[in-house]
């Protein structure tokens, strides 16, 4: 028996158009990360690498979460590709640089995101972000930390290879409060 009932989605906003375009940042930013940690390993720096593996992972589940939130509030949802990342750098310094910036402007993006969310009134979008929120002040601050530990070390990547492995940075373990990541987190 058929139901007459029409399934009635919500209007789409500039929010949800925010969120959208979020998806190809976070996907951008997986790639990126990618990228340095190819870089990292074929340095012969087995930990940078592991941990810049493990940052592309995050950030790729980030994109699947907002991706699975869009579907559950039935709005469209597009997969974009991504534009090119920075493959070429120096000295290992830079890669960490770049990771810094990068985690500054994705909260940034955040911040707006939920400062759009709040100005349409969307009390469910505000919500959803929170935990974006709270995870870019680790991301930014263990990035930091991070940088700071390859200034002291002066060049000396077995001092930042060994706090690594011995602090294990960035890596709290899953976090149960995140929301669910469309086809499940990696």
């Amino acid at each position: 028996m058929a139901s007459n009932v029409k399934k009635i989605s919500p209007k789409k906003s500039k929010f949800h158009d925010m969120l959208q375009a979020q998806v190809a940042n976070e996907f951008a930013a997986s790639q990126q990360y990618i990228a340095l940690a190819v870089w990292f390993d074929n340095q012969d720096l087995p930990r940078l690498a592991s941990h810049f593996y493990k940052q592309s992972l995050e950030e790729r589940n980030h994109a699947m979460m907002i991706v699975q939130y869009l579907m559950d509030n039935d709005l469209p949802v597009t997969i974009p590709g991504v534009g090119s990342v920075r493959n070429e750098f120096k000295e290992p310094k830079e890669l960490v640089e770049l990771a810094l910036a990068q985690e500054k402007e994705v909260t940034d993006q955040i911040v707006a995101l939920a400062k759009a969310a709040r100005e349409e009134g969307d009390y469910l979008g505000e919500q959803f972000l929170q935990w974006f929120l709270k995870e870019q002040v680790e991301e930014v601050s263990s990035m930091s930390t991070l940088l700071t530990v390859m200034e002291r070390a002066d060049g000396n990547m077995f001092y930042v290879e060994n706090f690594l492995v011995r602090e294990s940075v960035g890596d709290d373990g899953a976090d149960a409060g995140a929301p669910r990541a469309a086809g499940g987190a990696l």
